[in-house]
């Protein structure tokens, strides 16, 4: 890890880091592509799709589809999402970790792919509507991860350097992201394999937030 400096903020993930919310995304994929007469399982889903931006999904598998046609489809697929979510629950730990990053005056952003209707949605659902100093939506961009500008805004909102802030992710294309950022990453296996995550450059991988691994790398860097 690159951190030497005390750490200021903590920088999250939505979609598979606040909440497993990658088998209800798979399952809604799955119902609309099959409309299409697309067929896709979970390893296709995690290989191809997981963690990418939903115009650059569609225009891969359904590359025949108009600008509106593709907008729609997409919008049906976030509602069927969010129909599904709406008992979904934090991972845990997740909200002792909050009370830590309180406790130590740290920030918290929110630093996501999901449209900004999904990410208010499920900020609700969680209970986490007025967690984040900053939130940085990729819609909002003209690009998303796993390019690193999203992290990149995030800093810059909060006025910090890249070795003062953790990230953390679920996903191939986020890790790469906030590493090309220059920020160290801790991945949450959620969705994909620990080793998986390691190699795409996540410093270590944990299944959730009360792993005793995460827990005792917070108090060596923060105390």
């Amino acid at each position: 890890m690159s951190i030497a400096k005390p750490l200021k903020a903590l920088l999250f993930d939505l979609d598979g880091t606040l909440a497993n919310t990658d088998p209800l995304h798979f399952l809604a994929w799955q119902d609309i592509l099959t409309e299409h007469k697309v067929s896709i399982d979970e390893p296709f889903y995690q290989r191809q799709m997981s963690g990418r931006l939903n115009p650059d999904i569609v225009a891969d598998l359904l590359p025949e589809l108009s600008l509106r046609a593709s907008q729609q489809l997409i919008e049906e697929k976030e509602r069927r999402f969010r129909k599904r979510a709406k008992t979904l629950k934090p991972l845990a730990g997740l909200d002792k970790l909050f009370d830590w990053v309180t406790a130590k005056g740290l920030a918290r952003a929110l630093v996501t792919n999901a449209p900004r209707k999904n990410a208010e949605f499920l900020l609700q659902t969680l209970g986490y509507s007025k967690s984040f100093a900053v939130t940085v939506i990729a819609e909002d961009f003209p690009i998303g991860k796993p390019d690193p500008l999203l992290y990149r805004q995030a800093l810059k909102h909060l006025n910090l350097q890249a070795d003062e802030v953790l990230a953390f992710e679920d996903s191939p294309s986020g890790i790469r992201s906030a590493r090309s950022a220059g920020i160290d990453v801790i991945a949450i296996a959620s969705t994909h394999a620990e080793i998986s995550l390691v190699n795409e450059g996540a410093d270590f991988a944990v299944a959730d937030f009360s792993d005793d691994k995460l827990w005792q790398h917070l108090q060596q860097v923060q105390g």
